[in-house]
């Protein structure tokens, strides 16, 4: 049994210029602001981790941020996720 009927070599040969998109409407900026990330249709929920960071760049947000630095940091790598092209 196939997992899909999509001809996937045709769209992989697809240059983004020839996809058309006139019935899918552009994101806006609020409904990014509004986002959630999921995985596998489930929320992402925050939780704690342990990495390790130069001190140097602890530092600069606690410096920058004071006690909510943490959130800070985690603002930040999310606009990055966001910036990410795959």
């Amino acid at each position: 049994m196939k997992d899909s009927d999509t001809d996937w070599q045709r769209v992989d040969a697809m240059r983004d210029e020839d996809i058309d998109l006139s019935d899918i409407p552009e994101v806006t900026e609020e409904q990014m602001a509004e986002a959630r990330l999921r995985v596998g249709g489930k929320p992402v929920r925050k939780g704690k981790v342990g990495i390790l960071v130069d001190a140097e760049v602890v530092a600069y947000f606690k410096m920058k941020a004071g006690e909510k630095y943490e959130s800070v940091i985690n603002e930040i790598l999310k606009a990055g996720i966001r910036n990410l092209s795959v």
